[in-house]
């Protein structure tokens, strides 16, 4: 009996999830969003050139391959980047309005002004500060700069549009970004 019981906790301690550290930055295994629990799916590192820039990790209710599943679900989810350079206001904007016009067809008059107000939450970045996005059913996207929150901005449709920049069909740091996120391997 007692071997039985050993394994079972031994079976449940590895199946934990465990932080990752990925170009000097740490992510927690699991977070917590209004009161849900969240594991940590995968992690990406935005390159330009040959310049890293942030590490990436995306938080889900239950681990996820499928990127357009993740989308479909209306469950909450959460993106944290944690920059490992310094990027200006300006360039976060450029990336938002094109990862809007290359992931999302005829973008809604209100789509378009949430991702007008994103850009108004955004400020110069310094390494070591994040930007998290946390997506909430029937609350909203909230928005935190630098460790403080900026602001919410409703529906599910603003969440999908902005989650695209990262798993959607064309994002911006690539496929090969996207894919560590979902947790699949080359």
């Amino acid at each position: 009996m007692l071997s039985l019981a050993l394994l079972t906790l031994a079976g449940s301690l590895t199946a934990a999830p465990v932080d990752t550290t990925v170009n000097g930055v740490t992510l927690p295994g699991t977070v917590t969003a209004a009161g849900h629990t969240l594991v940590l799916n995968g992690v990406a590192t935005r390159k330009k050139s040959i310049i890293k820039v942030y590490v990436a990790g995306l938080y889900l209710a239950a681990k996820s391959t499928d990127a357009n599943a993740v989308l479909a679900a209306d469950t909450p989810r959460r993106m944290v980047m944690t920059f490992v350079y310094n990027v200006g206001k300006q360039k976060m904007c450029d990336a938002w309005d094109e990862a809007l016009e290359n992931n999302t067809p005829n973008p809604s008059a209100q789509l378009k002004t949430d991702f007008v107000t994103l850009c108004g939450y955004m400020e110069d970045i310094k390494k070591t500060q994040q930007f998290v996005f946390t997506y909430v059913p029937g609350t909203g996207t909230e928005v935190s700069v630098a460790g403080v929150v900026k602001g919410t901005i409703a529906g599910k449709d603003f969440a999908d549009a902005l989650f695209k920049a990262w798993i959607g069909p064309k994002p911006g740091p690539g496929p090969g970004f996207r894919d560590a996120l979902m947790g699949i391997k080359d």
